[in-house]
Parts: C-alpha cells; sequence; structure tokens
C-alpha cells in the first residue's frame, strides 16, 4: 500500500506540475515576458511546486528529513540528472548570464542554506526569511536588468495562448492535484521507510527527489526538443534556486526545519555544493561555453555514484 500511495502521489504531483505549468507560461505570454525571464521565474517556480507542496506538508507533519531531503536530493537531480539526460539529447550553448548572474546566485543559495544548517542543524523562521528576502531580491534584478533582454525565439507565434478562463482552470486543476500528491506521497513515504527500517532521508533523497524532479525533466526535454535551449538551462538553474530560497525558505518560515539524520550534513549537503560548483568548470571544458554530452555521461555517472551507497546501504 506504501508504495501505492507513492506512485499515486507522484502521479498526481507531475500532472499538478503540468497543469500549474500550463497556467503559468500562459499568463506570461499574455503578459509578454520573455522566454528567459520566464525560465528563470515563472517555469522555474512552477516546475519546482512539488517540492514546495512536499515540504511544507512534511514539516508541518513532523517529518523534517523529509523536507530537507527534498530540496537537496532535487537540487543534485536537476543537475546531475535532469540536465545531465538533457544535454545527452542535445548539447546546450551557454549564454553569459549563466556564468555572470544565475550560476553565482545559484550557488550562492546553496552556501548560505550549507552554513545555517552547519550552525545549529536546522533552518530556523528567521533563517527562512532571509532565504526567501534573497529570492524577491534577486527577482527584481532579474526582471529590471533582463525584461528587455533579446532572446532567440522570444516570439510566441508558434504557441497558442490561453484564455483568462482557461489559465485559471489549469491553475486551480494544479493547485488541487499538488495538494493530494503531495499528501499521499508523504504517508507513503513515511510508511515505506517504517517498513524498509531505513531513515525518512534515505526515501526522500532517492524515490521522493526524483519524483518531484520529473517536472523539471518534461519541462527541460519539451525545450530542448523546441529549440529553447535558453529556457531548459534557465528552468533547472532556477529551479535549484527556488528549491532552497523558496521551498526551503518558506517552509521554515512556516515550521522550523532540524536535521535528524546526520547524513543529511555528513554526506548529502556536500554532494550538492560539489555538483553546484561542478557545473561551472564544465561550461568552459573541454567545449567553450557549451555543456555536451561527454558532460552529460559525467554527471549522470556521479548521480549513480551520489545514490548508490545509500541505495545499497
Amino acid at each position: 500500500m506504501a508504495l501505492i500511495a507513492i506512485v499515486a502521489g507522484l502521479l498526481l504531483l507531475i500532472k499538478g506540475g503540468d497543469w500549474l505549468l500550463e497556467s503559468s507560461v500562459g499568463l506570461s505570454m499574455r503578459l509578454s515576458i520573455p522566454r528567459i525571464v520566464i525560465g528563470m521565474t515563472v517555469v522555474s517556480f512552477a516546475t519546482s511546486a512539488p517540492e514546495l507542496i512536499v515540504s511544507l506538508q512534511s514539516a508541518l507533519s513532523g517529518h523534517p528529513d523529509l523536507a530537507l531531503g527534498n530540496v537537496v536530493g532535487s537540487n543534485v537531480a536537476n543537475i546531475a540528472f535532469v540536465l545531465a539526460i538533457t544535454i545527452l539529447i542535445s548539447p546546450i550553448n551557454v549564454t553569459k548570464s549563466f556564468y555572470q548572474t544565475d550560476w553565482p546566485m545559484m550557488f550562492g543559495a546553496s552556501l548560505l542554506l550549507y552554513f545555517f544548517l552547519l550552525n545549529d542543524q536546522q533552518i530556523s523562521s528567521f533563517e527562512g526569511a532571509i532565504l526567501f528576502g534573497m529570492l524577491l531580491v534577486f527577482l527584481y534584478l532579474l526582471i529590471r536588468f533582463q525584461k528587455t533582454a533579446a532572446v532567440e525565439g522570444d516570439d510566441y507565434e508558434d504557441d497558442k495562448p490561453l484564455n483568462p478562463s482557461q489559465i485559471l482552470l489549469y491553475f486551480l486543476l494544479g493547485a488541487g492535484s499538488l495538494w493530494l500528491g503531495s499528501e499521499s506521497l508523504v504517508k507513503g513515504a513515511v510508511t515505506l521507510a517504517k517498513n524498509m527500517n531505513v531513515s525518512e532521508r534515505i526515501i526522500s533523497i532517492s524515490i521522493i527527489s526524483v519524483g518531484t524532479s520529473i517536472p523539471e525533466l518534461s519541462a527541460s526535454i519539451i525545450a530542448v526538443l523546441r529549440k529553447e535551449k535558453a529556457l531548459s538551462l534557465g528552468n533547472l538553474i532556477g529551479s535549484n534556486m527556488f528549491n532552497v530560497l523558496a521551498v526551503m525558505g518558506l517552509t521554515s518560515m512556516v515550521h522550523p526545519v532540524a536535521v535528524i539524520d546526520q547524513g543529511l550534513i555528513t554526506h548529502d549537503i556536500y554532494w550538492m555544493l560539489g555538483i553546484s560548483l561542478l557545473i561551472l568548470p564544465l561550461v568552459f571544458v573541454p567545449s567553450g561555453r557549451q555543456l555536451g554530452r561527454f558532460d552529460g555521461i559525467l554527471l549522470f555517472a556521479l548521480y549513480l555514484m551520489f545514490l548508490g551507497p545509500m541505495l545499497m546501504g
């Protein structure tokens, strides 16, 4: 029954995230927001919605390791799993904004989360407010300096715009599915951890984090197939920032998140930092300002190394 609840929860989260994405992009199109801004904000927020709802539900239900493990595991999965598969399908040329603003913000947010956890092994409500405040500052700067950026493919001629009633319907369907999915997933994950006699951290880092990263995988593959690669990379980098600044920020503001399984701060958080750091030199080596198939193979191999010891242990 636990596995059935997890699968049902993941399906609801995936479909809910898809509906929310449709609503968000539809609204952005009506407001004529450039695609690079959509990728870093609207799409990232929509695809991070499963992580947000699951983490909130986990923290409020008294399972902080599920909340924290979900964020850390999803950030590793977004780069070492989702980005790896995306660039194995098609290499991505990287724009200057990646290493000038986007990557520094993502890595800076990851470092801040690390120092908060290292301090007292928890994210307090005040620290959560700092994280969320950083997100607001970043969004302001992004919209102010990139809203007029000329990005190839910024026109919406090939897209069918949604009317206001459709946008509202997709939003309500998405929000409802995300909530029901999170209820089912969290309860199923807790039950599975007890049945298998493993920590909730193991379940959250592996099953839950991969499941909640599926919307990012879907959005990135679709973006690459549509030749909208700026949207694909922007979505993943933005999603990692949202996971730390919005998901962890809002969750800890509602309920402080404390570390229970020490593996989160002795193993998992270092993998998140290492993978986040590695993506920068990979952009320049071996091909200048490009992420290619060699990078994809390396990242995916690292992801298997990350999960391997936990799943076998």
